[in-house]
């Protein structure tokens, strides 16, 4: 009998952010074999078209269900809010058939809507997420009664790429970008992009003890357990021999270095081939 190989669990960011989310679901899901793209030679995402979001996006899938994954997370809220649904329901049913690919927004809305208690949410994200409205859909859809207040920050993620996220210039940039959102009056805030996880406590600092932050690291890996708890069929492909691959399309010391910082601890890439 041909034994059946195990499967990884796929990660995707355009670029480091992404690792914040796998670092917390590997501590709250240690014993599968994971699997992580960084489309670093074409970040940031936030300012591109909707159909070249969806093209980069379609050519990653390709390539994690081409290299040994079953299940594919979109640790990119760019991805999760301009392409996801259209690979779900397109793609996957014609050359994926069996495969799954999840978000990150939908939890980190589900998370915002439970927690608010004013009925007042701020998202941070980028340009393409913002002008999406995914969020303000999605908590709304779940209840209507909650305002959602969106701030687009386009000079976060090149910033934060850059390795610059200890600068005075993410404090100054961030004054700018959540101000509007406090003047609101907000309890609640969703870091609507992977990339802010690594400068919460800045957030925190601008926004004040009284906001409930979001970040979608703490989330996904709850909701990730839950998904595989409710779909055995999934979970028992899932190699489970505590494998960590890391890829990157723009392969550079900088990619080893920051993702080290991202991930908490260090990392190896290997350079990836998207098409």
């Amino acid at each position: 009998m041909k034994k059946i190989s195990k499967k990884y669990i796929g990660v995707f960011d355009s670029g480091f952010g992404g690792l914040t989310i796998l670092q917390g679901i590997v501590k709250a899901l240690p014993q599968y074999d994971y699997m992580y793209l960084g489309d670093t030679a074409r970040v940031p995402y936030g300012t591109r078209s909707t159909d070249v979001i969806y093209e980069f996006t379609r050519q990653a899938i390709d390539f994690f269900f081409q290299n040994g994954c079953t299940l594919v997370i979109f640790a990119c809220n760019t991805a999760s809010s301009d392409a996801l649904r259209k690979i779900q329901k397109d793609y996957l049913p014609k050359k994926y058939p069996g495969k799954r690919v999840l978000g990150v927004l939908i939890p980190a809305a589900e998370e915002a809507a439970a927690q608010t208690v004013n009925s007042r949410v701020g998202v941070i994200a980028t340009e393409a997420t913002v002008t999406s409205n995914a969020f303000v859909r999605e908590v709304t859809k779940l209840n209507p009664r909650i305002s959602v207040f969106q701030s687009a920050c386009p000079l976060l993620v090149p910033i934060i790429e850059a390795g610059e996220y200890n600068s005075i210039i993410v404090d100054l940039m961030l004054k700018k970008y959540l101000r509007p959102l406090t003047a609101k009056k907000i309890d609640t805030l969703i870091l609507g992009c992977t990339h802010y996880g690594i400068i919460k406590l800045k957030i925190k600092k601008v926004v004040g003890k009284k906001v409930t932050i979001i970040s979608e690291s703490q989330v996904v890996p709850k909701k990730l357990k839950d998904y595989l708890a409710r779909h055995p069929e999934i979970e028992k492909t899932l190699g489970k021999g505590r494998k960590r691959i890391f890829y990157s399309t723009d392969l550079t010391e900088k990619f080893d270095r920051l993702g080290s910082i991202f991930f908490g601890q260090k990392i190896k890439a290997k350079k990836a081939l998207l098409s």
